[in-house]
């Protein structure tokens, strides 16, 4: 059995703040938690929507009662899996989101879509999705709670980071107007690219819930990419 959460969120900026603010939100005081965040694939199609797949490390502590079913040595570092999907024509953003490691005890797979809000069309908003599910036989259920409880208390940080972030380029923007009179009003592409994480080798992996990538991931140079 899977434990699925559905909620809705709201910020009270543009979607174009939003998207600015999404590439830039960490390090903030409530992402603590995050380690490091590499790209290792970007890139622009044809219709101009925007492509791009992070890694990301996180700390993962586990509970007392988990921590004694797992050797001592176990990493409690979390790597995760970011794809996104920018259509700035439609001003809509889709990312996927899922573990790539410690998937014997717990998979989280969180999808995200930003959008204009449709009372107010300065402000954005977020609706999420996430499925928790577990393998551990006899405790999945416990670790399924445990796991929703935590990405609750995740998505409660998140915004609250969002909201940093947000004030913080706006306050640096609202300056930059003052000194140059003038600033740019659409998402820029150009400083789009592509990139592989020179250390970076993983299996072929499948998105969440069987959905298809928004892009064939490329391996990096050196590596091979297996199946299974």
């Amino acid at each position: 059995m899977v434990k699925y959460f559905l909620g809705q969120s709201v910020l009270r900026s543009s979607w174009d703040q939003v998207f600015a603010a999404f590439w830039q939100r960490y390090p903030n005081p409530y992402s603590k938690h995050v380690l490091t965040e590499d790209i290792v694939h970007r890139e622009v199609t044809p219709d101009q929507k925007l492509l791009s797949r992070r890694l990301l490390t996180k700390t993962n502590r586990m509970p007392r009662w988990a921590e004694r079913l797992f050797p001592a040595n176990v990493a409690h570092s979390v790597y995760i899996l970011e794809d996104s999907i920018v259509d700035p024509q439609n001003q809509t953003m889709t990312t996927f989101t899922w573990n790539i490691n410690h998937a014997r005890l717990m998979v989280v797979e969180e999808r995200c879509v930003y959008c204009v809000n449709s009372d107010n069309s300065g402000w954005t908003e977020i609706r999420r999705e996430a499925w928790v599910s577990s393998s551990l036989f006899g405790v999945s259920r416990a670790v399924q709670e445990f796991g929703l409880a935590r990405f609750k208390s995740n998505v409660t940080k998140t915004m609250k980071g969002f909201e940093y972030i947000l004030a913080k380029l706006q306050g640096e923007h609202s300056g930059h107007r003052q000194r140059l009179g003038s600033s740019p009003t659409c998402p820029d592409w150009s400083g789009a690219w592509r990139c592989h994480h020179p250390t970076l080798s993983l299996r072929c992996l499948i998105c969440p819930r069987g959905q298809t990538l928004p892009f064939q991931w490329a391996p990096p140079i050196g590596s091979e990419c297996h199946g299974g």
